[in-house]
Formats: C-alpha cells, sequence, structure tokens
C-alpha cells in the first residue's frame, strides 16, 4: 500500500556499489528517528480501478499480520548516516565472504542505512555474480516517511528494487497499517500486492491487550504507483465487525497522507417535508491549498437539489464558499400561504479572513437565502436571521481601527424585510496613551461613526468624539481604588421617525447634538482567609458615578433596546448596551463577590443593588430593574467540581416583594461521555407589549447523553417553550409547548463512528412542516468518509 510502495522506492535508490567489497562496515552514533507523526491520510473512492477481479477467496492469513503487535523502534539498532545518499551504512554482528560462491553474509543484527532510511534484518546475503540481495528473519525497512514494513523475507536486486516479499506488514506513519501474503515489483516500477488488507484500526486497546479491528478493507490486489504517491486497491470490500457490507471500486490511498479526490459515503436522511432524502457528493482536490465539493440531495417528496463547498487557502489567508440550488414551490415571505408555481430556490454562504500584514486584517462573511423557509425546509439551517458583514481592522500596540458593515435578512414570517437596518459604514477608531500632566492612568481617545438606512424605515446617522481616562491604584490598606472620566460630544440626523414603531426609540427628526459627562470612583477591598479546607475571598464593593442631564430621548435609539439590569453591567460606567443611551443622574452601586477554593471545588458568588439620587422613568423602562431610585438585587452563582459538575445560576430580585424577575439556570453534571445538561430561563419582567425587544419568556432546554457497553451510547435533547399568553399576549402558547426533540444512538471507537438519530419538530413554518426526522451517518477514520 502507500508504505509498501515508498519501501520499494526508498530501496530502489540504494546502489548496489555502496557495499564495501573487502567486507568492510561502517560503524556509526547516530541513530534513525523515524520523525514526529502527521495527520492520518485521506482515502476516498475514485474512478473504478483497471482490471477489477473476481471476488475475493483467500485464506486470510494476511488477518494476524493486521493484529500482530509491532515492536517499538530501538534506537540501538540504527548505524550512523552515510556521508553522501549514494552510500549504505550497515553494521553486524558478523561479516563473511564467500569467493566460491562470490556472496556476502552479514549475520546478527543486521542494520543498513542510507540518508532517511534504514533496514534491519537477522541476515542479509548478496550475491555478486547474480546482483541479488536477500534480507531474511525479523525484516524491518523505515522509510524517510517515517513509514516502517515488516517482513520475514525480502528479495532486492543488485540496485536495491524490491523483487519480492513475503507475509508483510506494513505500517504508516500516518496511522494506517497494510498487510499482504505477497509482494512483488512490476516492470514500470510499480509494486504489487496481493491478498491484502487494510485498517486504521488501533489492535490493542487501553490496557494494551489485543483487540480485532472494527473495520478493515480487504482486496486482492493492491498497485502502488510512486510516480503519484498513490496505492489503488481492485477487488476492495469494506468488512465492518467481519462483515463483508460494501464494495469499494475505485478505492486509492495517498502514501503521503495528502487528500485525493473521490466519493464520499452518502447521507440517509427521512423527513416530513422531503420524504428519503439520500445524498451523496464527490469531493475534488484541485491543488494541495485548494478543493472542491460537489453534492446532489435525491428526495421523494421534492425536486432534486444540488451542492457545492470551495475552499481555498492563499498566502494571505483563506476563504469558502457554499451553496446549495433547487426550483420548487415555496410559501409567500409575509402570509406564510403555499405558492402553487414552482420558483427557483438556494442558499449561499460565504466567508473568509486575510491578514494583509502585521496590522491590517480583512473579514467578511456573506450569507444570502432565496426565501424565508428555504433552510428549514432542507434542514440546513434553524436560523431566524442571516447575517452579512466585512470589517477591515487595523491593530497595533496602541490604537485600534475598524471599518466595517452589516446587512441581516429576516426568515421570519410577517416580518417586513424593509424595516431591517442597512449598517454601513460603521467606523470605529481609539488611541491609547499615558495621561497628561503627570495626572497618572492611562487615556484612550475614540472617534465612532455610524450610517443606518431602512427601505421602508427610519434612517440614522451618527458620529462622536470622545476621551475616557482611568487611574487604578492600591491602597496601603489593600483597596483597589479606581478613578474614571469620560467626556464625548455626539451628532445625529434623522428622518421617516414616524415609521419606528416604538415611540421611545424614534428621537427627534433632524439634526441633534448633545454632550456626556461621567465620572465615577470604584473601590473594591478583598479581604482573604481560611474556610472549609481551603481559602475564601471576600470583596466588598461599591461605585459612586455621576453625571449632568443628558437629553437621551431627543436621539434615536438604534444599538440600546434590548437593555436589562444584569450582573454583567451592574457596575457598568454605562448600563445600557451601545452608544445611544447613557445613563445619567447619581448613583451608588454596591455589592459583593465571594469565592471559596477548596481541593477539586470552586465556588463564585456575586450580588449587588444600586441607588439613584434622582428619578427619570424616561429613561429607564418599566421592569428593566432600574426605573426608580431603589434598583432590584442581582447575582450570579457559579459552582464547578473538578470537570464532573458545572453550574451557573443569574438572578434578579424585585426590589419591593422579592418576585423573580430573571431566573436563569445552566448546570452539567458528568464526564464527556455520560452527562446530562439543563438549561431554563424565565423573564418576568412585565414590560409594556410595545417594547418588541424585552417582552418575557420562559423556555427549558435539556439534553443528556449516557455510554455503556464501553463504545456504545444513548442521548436524546429537547427544547419547550413555556411561555403563555400572560407573559407575551402574542403567542398562542399554553405555557407548554414543545419545539423540539431529539432521540440518538451511536456506536463510537478509535476508528469507526455510526449512528441512527430521531427528531421531532412541533411547529410548521411554511413547507417547512412539523414531524418527525430520522437521519443514518457513519464515518471511519483515514477512510475520508466524513
Amino acid at each position: 500500500m502507500a508504505g509498501a510502495g515508498g519501501i520499494a522506492l526508498a530501496l530502489a535508490l540504494l546502489p548496489a556499489a555502496a557495499f564495501a567489497q573487502d567486507g568492510d562496515a561502517a560503524i556509526g552514533a547516530d541513530r534513525d528517528q523515524p520523525g514526529e507523526p502527521v495527520a492520518g491520510p485521506d482515502v476516498t473512492t475514485d474512478a473504478p480501478a483497471r482490471d477489477e477481479p473476481e471476488e475475493r477467496t483467500g485464506d486470510g492469513e494476511e488477518d494476524d499480520l493486521l493484529t500482530t503487535q509491532l515492536p517499538p523502534l530501538d534506537e540501538s539498532e540504527m548505524p550512523a548516516a552515510p556521508t553522501s545518499d549514494d552510500e549504505i551504512a550497515f553494521e553486524a554482528d558478523g561479516l563473511s565472504y564467500d569467493s566460491n560462491g562470490e556472496t556476502v553474509t552479514a549475520t546478527g543484527n543486521v542494520v543498513l542505512r542510507s540518508a532517511d532510511r534504514s533496514v534491519r534484518a537477522d541476515e542479509v546475503v548478496w550475491n555478486r555474480a547474480t546482483g541479488q540481495i536477500v534480507g531474511s528473519g525479523n525484516v524491518r525497512f523505515v522509510d524517510e516517511e517515517g513509514n516502517q514494513l515488516y517482513t520475514q523475507r525480502i528479495e532486492l536486486t543488485d540496485e536495491f528494487e524490491a523483487g519480492a516479499m513475503e507475509d508483510l506488514l506494513l505500517a504508516l506513519r500516518e496511522g494506517g497499517r497494510l498487510a499482504a501474503r505477497e509482494g512483488q515489483r512490476g516492470e514500470n516500477g510499480t509494486v504489487i500486492l496481493t491478498s491484502a488488507a487494510y485498517t486504521a484500526c488501533a489492535v490493542t486497546d487501553a490496557e494494551g491487550c489485543p483487540k480485532d479491528p472494527s473495520w478493515r478493507v480487504t482486496a486482492d490486489r493492491v498497485v502502488y504507483d510512486p510516480a503519484d504517491n498513490r496505492v489503488r486497491f481492485t477487488g476492495a470490500y469494506l468488512e465492518i465487525f467481519g462483515l463483508r457490507l460494501l464494495p469499494l471500486p475505485g478505492l486509492s490511498v495517498r502514501t503521503d497522507g495528502k487528500a485525493v479526490s473521490g466519493f464520499l459515503v452518502p447521507d440517509l436522511r427521512v423527513s416530513e417535508s422531503n420524504g428519503v432524502e439520500v445524498s451523496g457528493s464527490y469531493y475534488w482536490r484541485l491543488g494541495q491549498n485548494k478543493d472542491l465539493t460537489l453534492g446532489a440531495h435525491i428526495f421523494t417528496e421534492a425536486p432534486p437539489m444540488v451542492s457545492g463547498q470551495w475552499r481555498h487557502l492563499t498566502d494571505r489567508g483563506a476563504y469558502q464558499i457554499t451553496g446549495y440550488a433547487t426550483q420548487s414551490s415555496r410559501i409567500s415571505d409575509l402570509t406564510g400561504t403555499p405558492i402553487s408555481e414552482s420558483d427557483p430556490r438556494g442558499y449561499l454562504f460565504a466567508n473568509g479572513k486575510f491578514q494583509f500584514g502585521p496590522n491590517w486584517s480583512f473579514t467578511g462573511s456573506l450569507r444570502l437565502a432565496s426565501d424565508r423557509t428555504f433552510l428549514r425546509r432542507y434542514d440546513i439551517s434553524r436560523d431566524d436571521r442571516l447575517r452579512s458583514m466585512f470589517e477591515l481592522e487595523r491593530i497595533d500596540d496602541n490604537s485600534y481601527l475598524s471599518i466595517a458593515g452589516w446587512a441581516t435578512q429576516t426568515l421570519r414570517i410577517g416580518a417586513p424585510q424593509g424595516q431591517v437596518p442597512v449598517a454601513l459604514p460603521v467606523i470605529d477608531y481609539r488611541r491609547q496613551l499615558d495621561a497628561p500632566l503627570g495626572i497618572g492612568g492611562k487615556l484612550e481617545l475614540q472617534l465612532n461613526s455610524l450610517n443606518i438606512v431602512r427601505d421602508e424605515g427610519q434612517d440614522t446617522q451618527r458620529a462622536f468624539a470622545g476621551a475616557t481616562w482611568d487611574l487604578k491604584r492600591i491602597t496601603t490598606l489593600g483597596q483597589v481604588v479606581t478613578l474614571t472620566g469620560m467626556v464625548r460630544g455626539d451628532v445625529y440626523h434623522s428622518d421617516e421617525n414616524g415609521l419606528t414603531s416604538t415611540a421611545v426609540y424614534r428621537g427627534n427628526p433632524g439634526w441633534e447634538t448633545r454632550g456626556i459627562a461621567v465620572a465615577a470612583v470604584d473601590v473594591e477591598w478583598p479581604f482573604a482567609g481560611e474556610a472549609f479546607g481551603g481559602t475564601q475571598i471576600f470583596t466588598p464593593r461599591v461605585q459612586f458615578a455621576a453625571s449632568p442631564p443628558i437629553r437621551n430621548l431627543a436621539v434615536p435609539n438604534e444599538d440600546s433596546r434590548a437593555f436589562d439590569l444584569e450582573d454583567s453591567n451592574l457596575f457598568s460606567l454605562n448600563r445600557f448596551p451601545g452608544y445611544d443611551r447613557v445613563e445619567d443622574g447619581a448613583r451608588v452601586t454596591y455589592g459583593f463577590d465571594w469565592e471559596l477554593q477548596i481541593p477539586d471545588w470552586r465556588i463564585r458568588t456575586t450580588v449587588g443593588q444600586s441607588y439613584r439620587f434622582d428619578k427619570d422613568p424616561s429613561v429607564f423602562i418599566d421592569g428593566t430593574g432600574l426605573s426608580e431610585r431603589v434598583s432590584d438585587v442581582v447575582g450570579r452563582t457559579e459552582v464547578r467540581f473538578r470537570d464532573f459538575v458545572k453550574f451557573t445560576h443569574r438572578f434578579r430580585l424585585d426590589k419591593d416583594n422579592f418576585a423573580v424577575r430573571r431566573n436563569e439556570l445552566d448546570a452539567t453534571v458528568g464526564s464527556k461521555r455520560t452527562y446530562a445538561e439543563v438549561g431554563y430561563l424565565r423573564l418576568d419582567r412585565d414590560i409594556a407589549a410595545g417594547i418588541e425587544d424585552l417582552q418575557d419568556r420562559e423556555e427549558v432546554r435539556v439534553a443528556t447523553r449516557v455510554a455503556f457497553a464501553r463504545y456504545w451510547s444513548v442521548f436524546g435533547a429537547g427544547v419547550v417553550n413555556l411561555t403563555d399568553r400572560n407573559e407575551d399576549p402574542t403567542l398562542s402558547s399554553d405555557g407548554f409547548d414543545p419545539i423540539r426533540t431529539r432521540l440518538g444512538v451511536a456506536y463510537e471507537d478509535d476508528c469507526l463512528e455510526f449512528g441512527v438519530t430521531w427528531r421531532r419538530d412541533y411547529t410548521d413554518q411554511g413547507d417547512a412542516q412539523r414531524g418527525d426526522t430520522f437521519q443514518v451517518y457513519f464515518a471511519l477514520r483515514n477512510l475520508g468518509f466524513r
């Protein structure tokens, strides 16, 4: 196979003239090293091989060779490297010359080396009259790629070309192994093996005990062509757990581990929307840095579909383009009703990143769908919006520049695309330098501009210039004191403001300006000590921030809408996301962090609250936790036990009655193979129905996997919507609506993976119908099958 051909080629490069006729041996201290392992070879099926034979009828002797446990390389066997590629260094326990028979015989731990190749045998006999060289007894050959050949007898010509081999085993550096009963060299330089078997599976378990490989490929004939470094199988069959399942006409393997062109194993899926789906792909290797995968999808309940993926690695970066195309009936984007005529439908996804030097880089992504249900109908994605973007960045030690653009395609039925904004360009520049006038700390200057346009909605342009100063000091008592100051000047322009349905987001049409100034002092005082056999750290924290009145409602709100008080923004200088809204007035925020670390355990807790010295409900919407003088109480608790338990709980308690306004739980228990995950979120903010970004929600997510019988596992997952009409009047949910469930069984060992999954969707979305979906998947290591 790959290595066998490589070995034969290597031997052909060793001239027989390098043998000293007087029997002298070159002895050295350097040892042969096979080198570091590399990634496993890709193996695919391509055009049928020549001379397809009948079914193999061998006696299976290669099976024992395939599972042979190989001894480790012994560095003491390796002689010093020769002084040139035309010389062979060798050593042996004994060396004799028969003048009558004109034979040179080396016996006892014979080791030969030329360049990066080496041969070891119990005995090597060179017949000077015929030119034949025979190595016998525990023969091991290591080529320049690190592949190792094991056999009992090998015949070589006086030019070191392989003539015949018997009962050979080849262990590839890439991880596979090939066994054959016989091997010989063809007249055109190819190496031909008969009655061969190949596998990439381990033949010993974790305890070092022998085990049968999960899969193997058997073949009547294997041909290695050194011209293209490829091994081709004739009469190949795939066997799994000893059962012959699938013929593999045209199977080929690269000897250097590189990918090759060929067909991939088909996928099988059954769904309510499309019936039975059979999809297959052809992988086309166009070069070391680019490839193309072409796919075809056949359905019993839908017209066929084609797909393709192009990938390219350049000297500046990498990019890929993926596309799907078909022609079928669809539904109306706005009403969700079926359309009888057949239309072209498809999806395009492209992304890439390029580095133009030590400072400049470019990142881009494009996602477009022909209609709103194509991705769900063909089970490509469940996203409800597609974002496309580009960003040109320059980064050095003290400055940052970003020039970006964003566009979004909505996939929600009934949502008008014309109301979705396009942000182009978005420019942000920042520069950091030491604060002037000797006051210490760091000063960051910022320039930012934004242009948002809508086909059928409000357009907004914004620009600002600002500066932020930070100074952090530690007092003699151990308090960490941080002083912060920020000033900013904004300019806005907007039109068609009345097309924004939520009044508090509109701002005044035309030109508007505003000035912003914020100052804050933040004090943390950590106390550390022993507790429960470990170390605990208790850190009280208090922050005072103040700002003069800010004309928030005079300018549009484009990037500060989805606001909610939580632990992550409790001590932020501006607790709104984005730049369009800035908290004004004076406030004091207080809370504490507590951390306990004991062997194998770590517990962290954060709790805090804030008090405003003035009340300004026009900025903070009722229900966000900050609309009154005293805020709600927020917190987070994290618990970890080794890598077995991970628990995170976040909450917000109403300051008046301690009602839970936010309750979020994420927990994982178990190992990588057997685990259970639970996620729960409930937002009970009771915000007015017109604020679409802040509606109440409640859902639970569960997932579990249970491993059994060493390599088998069962798994399941589900998402349930618990939101009722009291929480969101726009929904028709009764408070327990399953969204999606999934169950499956899988097998996975070191080289084989397969399984069956069942998924049920409970909601219709246009022509993406609710119902059951079944999928069978299959993957083999080193055989290119996913």
